[in-house]
């Protein structure tokens, strides 16, 4: 069942019409994500395709992330995933603390333009998941409109600036097997 991105209030973007997040256990304990961005994507900055790599600061351009906590924390990872095929892993013992990880990942991220519509599938290794079975989901994205000027799309958003890291935006729960 497709989850909803909402925007944040405090940002705009006339290009995204919508985002939806379908997120499911593969193979072995695997977790998949299938992001499905509609709107024009010529209003969207969309990083070129290169080789997959670990790459910093993907949250300055268009990136999709996904946060993941084992029961109430308070420690969780931070997964970006760019249209480029470039993705990067943090680890966090509580609320900002912690740094990327050094890993080699390999999420397989898939990505398609079919009309106005762009979707990135990636797949997470159940090796890189906090540990526990009972997982809350933070789902976002930050999106960079051609003119430079990001907005900030997640499943919930706290009061004030935007914050994914915020415990209200863990907005989802999965259980696995």
């Amino acid at each position: 069942m497709p989850l909803t991105l909402d925007r944040h209030p405090q940002t705009t973007s006339q290009a995204v019409r919508g985002i939806e997040v379908v997120v499911s256990e593969a193979a072995r304990g695997s977790l998949t994500l299938a992001f499905a961005l509609e709107g024009d994507l010529s209003g969207l900055s969309i990083p070129e395709s290169r080789a997959s790599r670990r790459a910093g600061g993907l949250w300055w351009h268009t990136c999709f992330e996904v946060f993941v906590m084992a029961g109430e924390g308070p420690g969780y990872r931070e997964f970006h995933f760019s249209p480029s095929g470039e993705w990067a892993v943090y680890a966090f013992r509580g609320y900002r603390e912690g740094g990327e990880l050094e890993v080699e990942l390999d999420p397989g991220i898939v990505v398609r333009r079919i009309g106005d519509r762009l979707e990135l599938d990636a797949k997470i290794s159940p090796d890189f998941l906090p540990p526990g079975r009972s997982l809350r989901l933070g789902l976002s994205a930050v999106l960079e409109d051609a003119d430079g000027v990001l907005s900030y799309w997640a499943l919930r958003h706290p009061p004030g600036k935007p914050d994914f890291h915020h415990t209200v935006a863990f907005a989802t729960q999965l259980v696995l097997p």
